[in-house]
């Protein structure tokens, strides 16, 4: 889904000196539970003479993430990714050729020293042939429109085949998964969003694609958001859409990925001017069971032995199970030791280390952090406890449901076998289910078909998905 990486969450620093020495290469290393973790950042000057930086992290595929703010303030320089709540602060050598200082996220910080590796910033350059560029054979406007009491900005693009002001369009908005992401749900420089855009546009379809709170052009604070939220954002775009000139509002649709899909059917639950909704991966199992599996799925395709997952697989779930109920960190931080304590004693040292990274009292405390940490936000802490089945059962628009059958985020067999039995007895006909061979869960063809790839892969979405989209799409319009 698309919080994929947690680590990923770096960027703020602090530097002494004038911004002439500090453009260029700054290479380090994060030492998290015993694994180190390559960084660099990339800092040069735009074309206005303003500092911008980057940042990569190479182990994890993960290149080109950019730095929110730059700023110098005497002997220190700071880096910050507001995307992911870090900063880094660190203070320039005399030779101004190291960086000492610590990555701070959230109540965590790690040491990260900096050495200048070369003068001139060079990012790596991403192969993205699937990328639309212009000129566009059809109408592409960027737009701001607002939520029902103002008190939300939204940015977004709107296109449309043509300018014909009689011609209306079948329309669709597009939900983007978890994590904040901006209109193009730009991952690893892939835009599938904009892809999907492009190529519905193309085939007679109108589309809507929206930065997520506090991304791009949209306001609001996304931190304090959860699911609930966005759907209500989500609204706010298809009443957007509703009052475009362009827009056939008797033939109007969502299509959501991951977390969107998900979102999709709430929805769709509700209103009955939704006339068709695709889920990309949406999770239709329960949430907390969705995460389990995925956690253990992830891993396995990081190179842990399936026997160790399997002794790790109870730990998870139980740890959730004995956090969530608690608003008190302390209480919550008990009730998962208690947890581990009783896991750990039954459970291998070497298992304990392959799959929790734990091996001392140090790492234990760090790991059981990390988790209060994530589900007392108030996203996770939703998210966590969702049930996608309260609001499929209720949706009785056409729907189209697919996976990737390589998806180790949102396993494809077992959730749309649940897809098509909820939709089954609530006595909606009108759905369709479908696995894609070889695909992972950005809808690419994978090799691997871990998360760590999907940066590696220059196909950003697949060719026959969105044929597939856009002809069910046009025979759901048809009837």
């Amino acid at each position: 889904m698309k919080k994929l990486i947690s680590v990923i969450a770096l960027i703020i620093l602090f530097l002494n000196a004038q911004s002439q020495s500090i453009t260029g290469n700054w290479e380090g290393t994060l030492n998290i539970q015993g694994s180190e973790l390559p960084v660099v950042f990339h800092i040069k000057k735009d074309s206005s003479n303003n500092l911008t930086a980057t940042f990569d992290s190479p182990k994890q595929n993960a290149y080109n993430l950019p730095c929110s703010d730059v700023i110098i303030n005497g002997d220190s320089l700071l880096l910050m990714m507001k995307m992911v709540n870090g900063k880094y602060e660190g203070l320039l050598s005399e030779d101004m050729k190291t960086l000492t200082g610590k990555w701070f996220q959230g109540a965590n910080n790690l040491l990260l020293d900096l050495k200048k590796t070369s003068d001139i910033a060079t990012a790596k350059e991403f192969k993205r042939p699937q990328t639309p560029k212009p000129p566009f054979s059809y109408q592409s406007e960027d737009v701001l429109y607002f939520n029902a009491n103002k008190s939300i900005q939204f940015g977004a693009t709107f296109t449309y085949p043509s300018k014909t002001t009689d011609k209306k369009y079948p329309a669709v908005i597009l939900l983007t998964g978890s994590g904040q992401q901006d209109r193009d749900e730009n991952i690893f420089e892939h835009k599938s969003f904009a892809v999907i855009a492009d190529y519905l546009t193309r085939q007679g379809i109108a589309v809507l694609r929206v930065d997520d709170r506090g991304k791009g052009k949209t306001t609001g604070d996304y931190s304090k958001s959860t699911s609930a939220d966005f759907a209500l954002d989500a609204e706010a775009g298809i009443n957007y859409l509703k009052g475009r000139s362009e827009t056939d509002t008797l033939n109007l649709g969502i299509i959501g990925h991951s977390e969107g899909g998900m979102i999709a059917p709430i929805i769709a639950a509700k209103r009955k001017d939704i006339k068709f909704i695709i889920l990309l991966a949406g999770p239709a199992i329960p949430i907390i069971n969705l995460m389990e599996t995925q956690s253990v799925d992830v891993a396995a395709a990081s190179g842990v032995p399936a026997k160790d997952l399997e002794l790790y697989r109870p730990l998870y779930k139980n740890m959730v199970m004995a956090i969530i109920p608690e608003k008190d960190a302390a209480i919550a931080t008990k009730n998962a030791t208690d947890v581990f304590n009783y896991w750990q004693n039954k459970t291998p040292a070497s298992v304990v280390k392959n799959t929790a990274g734990v091996t001392d009292e140090k790492s234990k405390v760090a790991f059981i952090a990390v988790f209060v940490k994530q589900l007392q936000q108030p996203w996770f802490n939703y998210f966590m406890q969702f049930n996608p089945e309260d609001y499929l059962s209720k949706v009785h628009c056409a729907v189209l449901a697919l996976n990737g059958e390589k998806d180790i985020q949102v396993a494809a067999a077992p959730n749309l076998a649940n897809i098509s039995k909820i939709l089954s007895e609530n006595n909606n006909s009108n759905f369709k289910t479908q696995a894609l061979p070889g695909l992972n869960h950005l809808f690419q063809h994978c090799i691997k078909c871990s998360v760590d790839e999907y940066g590696e892969l220059e196909e950003t979405f697949s060719p026959e998905v969105l044929q597939i989209m856009g002809d069910w799409i046009k025979g759901v319009v048809k009837k």
